[in-house]
């Protein structure tokens, strides 16, 4: 079967990243200040529980909503000043977006086919671009000659690989995936798992995926903990890491931050090249927490 080239994987570099969210009783805060940078063809899981920040971040990532606040970069375009019509243009041909629950990537009363060749049509009409027939997709996926079938006939493994493909239809350099495998049993899981790595080894894509589940991180080669909005740590190679934000802050680990509550003195030596951490002093009671508060009289 032919196939187009393998897509080119695309960097993408965030810069202090600011999201606000305005309500009804206030802002919330989504994200305070990201820093991440994600190398062409490289494999990154976002982990955090509910909340955390990172589906505002694959949102902003996908052209889906702007940030509040700092720039991020997809390849060479700066999603943070492009108009909503060069937003939506970069959306398919180089950011494909899976969302979270599969059935909400595929109409279910059409084939898998017909699903992966209506995603492609806008960039079928981009000059000089050229598209995997469908069938050629779903077989990256592990779903060859499924293409006849309807996603309502499909396992859930089955289902989210489909909703792969379809992320996939428009040869993306950067494909976005939100929480692919939390309603699958481990079965399932795996699947959709060795569709991802097939994907990223065959293609080159740049593979990011949202996900609750640290064994699913750890099985992507890195993980960027997201906790609170902000970039709190990194796991490379069944290691764990702390990272320096931009503006020189460190989160530190829910375990360490117990025995050393805000407002703990620590002395930094870096004379020998590394950085060490003194604890000189904990705070007094009370000091460096927030005071509480109770709705109503």
């Amino acid at each position: 079967m032919t196939t187009a080239p393998p897509a080119a994987g695309v960097p993408v570099t965030c810069h202090r990243l600011i999201h606000i969210y305005s309500t009804g009783t206030g802002d919330v805060v989504a994200l305070s200040g990201v820093d991440l940078s994600i190398s062409a063809g490289e494999m990154l899981a976002l982990v955090g529980p509910s909340g955390s920040g990172k589906s505002t971040l694959v949102s902003i990532l996908g052209g889906l909503m702007r940030p509040s606040a700092g720039r991020v970069y997809v390849g060479e375009h700066d999603l943070s000043r492009l108009s909503p019509t060069g937003l939506a243009a970069l959306r398919g041909p180089t950011v494909g977006t899976v969302l979270q629950g599969a059935e909400r990537n595929l109409l279910p009363y059409v084939s898998l086919w017909r699903n992966i060749w209506l995603a492609q049509r806008p960039a079928a009409r981009i000059a000089g671009r050229r598209l995997d027939p469908p069938e050629a997709i779903l077989e990256l996926v592990g779903l060859a000659g499924a293409g006849a079938r309807r996603s309502g006939d499909l396992t859930p493994g089955q289902r989210q690989r489909a909703a792969l493909a379809q992320g996939l239809a428009a040869g993306p350099g950067l494909l976005l995936v939100d929480e692919p495998t939390s309603q699958l049993d481990g079965a399932g899981r795996d699947e959709v798992l060795g569709a991802l790595a097939t994907i990223n080894s065959e293609r080159g894509t740049t593979v990011v995926v949202v996900t609750h589940d640290g064994d699913v991180g750890a099985r992507l080669g890195r993980a960027v903990t997201i906790r609170d909005g902000r970039v709190g740590a990194e796991g490379r190679d069944g290691r764990d890491f702390a990272v320096v934000a931009g503006d020189g802050t460190i989160q530190l680990p829910p375990e360490t931050l117990a025995a050393f509550p805000a407002g703990t003195l620590f002395e930094v030596d870096h004379s020998d090249g590394s950085i060490t951490l003194r604890a000189t002093a904990t705070p007094p009671a009370g000091r460096g927490r927030l005071p509480t508060t109770k709705d109503g009289p």
